[in-house]
């Protein structure tokens, strides 16, 4: 990890969102992931959070999705609750929630409401099943969205259960990725045209988007819709990971035939003693080749054996070791801030880079000041 971040705290650059508010109605998981981004790249994200302790316990102030955020505490029980956060609404740009279906509309927060006062808002709603289908008005969570749309079928090896990728894939790429991808989209079009719109990012269709690329390879028949047996799914032999001798892992993405004859050469083979890795057919003994070959040596062996090639190998990292990564180091990739190391904004920007100007916000802690600058007293009402 770099003690000198390219995005380091407290830097007096706006980011490219710099002038964009951002209303977040406290929930979990890829909604307020998708307001950290938003609050990454600058805009001024203040997190509705409600009464009482968060759903999933903790402590708020280690709860990194929270950074670069404001907080007030509203109770939308109340009968005051809801006309303020109508009032933020009617001075932002983005409302985001992530209610099932309706939760907001009988709460008095919904599109209608919200956008009664403010036209222009755009109200992105973030569920897993969508606003509408037969699952629509069920709970969730990562694992089923992902098996759902066909994804965790093909994440595993062949003759293993599937492997659930931890919640990355649907809560995150399939969910907070496509929810601020539409977001900043619709907000294009609102500072157009003067009008806002709803976005419905549903982890489900993200989710099958991401699949796109296998859609296309199942049609020209270069893809087998079966887990496993692929180029890219783990059943390619030069496209896997090995296991060393002291239990560690490698990383091998030697596709193009050139990077091919660099990963055999530097594993010391002979490729013209190996079976023809084109045919499908020999990937079962190319793969106990390579196999039997990595199990001779560390990781730190092989590491330093494929480093700085174009093998196309690499260790494989566990959090902490890739925060301490001299390439991730040199780049700022990871950081130190407000005590916490964590992963810096990203992308980059060569003029407005995104930065980490406050820590995660604990709820409530910035009623007065966001009463003041929204220009919403009502806040101090509810906080009183």
């Amino acid at each position: 990890m770099s003690p000198t971040s390219t995005h380091r705290p407290g830097r007096t650059v706006a980011g490219p969102l710099d002038g964009v508010r951002v209303v977040e109605l406290a929930g979990i998981g890829p909604g307020p992931f998708a307001a950290m981004l938003l609050a990454d790249l600058g805009a001024d994200v203040v997190r509705v959070d409600r009464p009482g302790r968060a759903p999933l316990g903790g402590d708020p102030a280690r709860d990194l999705t929270n950074r670069n955020k404001r907080s007030v505490v509203v109770d939308l029980k109340t009968s005051e609750g809801p006309a303020t956060v109508r009032a933020l609404a009617a001075r932002a740009d983005v409302l985001l929630e992530g209610y099932r279906p309706g939760v907001a509309e009988r709460l008095g927060v919904g599109p209608e409401d919200c956008m009664a006062a403010n036209p222009a808002l755009v109200y992105g709603r973030m569920t897993g099943w969508g606003q509408d289908g037969p699952l629509a008005p069920l709970a969730g969570h990562d694992i089923g969205y992902i098996a759902t749309a066909g994804a965790l079928s093909m994440i595993g090896t062949s003759d293993g259960p599937p492997v659930f990728p931890a919640n990355l894939l649907g809560d995150y790429a399939g969910g907070s990725l496509y929810l601020t991808t539409g977001v900043l989209a619709a907000l294009l079009t609102a500072r157009t045209t003067g009008r806002g719109q709803v976005v419905d990012a549903a982890i489900v269709d993200g989710t099958a988007h991401l699949t796109s690329l296998f859609w296309g390879m199942l049609a020209e028949g270069t893809w087998r819709d079966a887990r496993g047996r692929n180029l890219l799914d783990g059943g390619c032999p030069y496209y896997a990971v090995y296991g060393t001798s002291d239990g560690g892992w490698m990383a091998v993405g030697a596709l193009e035939p050139h990077f091919y004859a660099v990963f055999v050469s530097l594993l010391g083979l002979d490729a013209d003693e190996l079976p023809d890795r084109a045919d499908p057919r020999n990937w079962p003994a190319l793969r106990a080749t390579f196999t039997a070959r990595f199990k001779t040596a560390t990781r730190a062996r092989w590491t330093a054996v494929f480093e700085g090639t174009d093998a196309c190998v690499a260790p494989v990292l566990t959090l902490t070791e890739a925060a301490d990564h001299k390439h991730l180091t040199a780049r700022g990739t990871y950081t130190e801030a407000h005590g916490v190391t964590q992963p810096a904004p990203a992308p980059r920007f060569s003029g407005t880079p995104g930065t980490l100007r406050r820590p995660p916000a604990v709820p409530g802690a910035h009623t007065f000041d966001v009463a003041r600058d929204w220009d919403v007293p009502d806040l101090l009402k509810d906080h009183c």
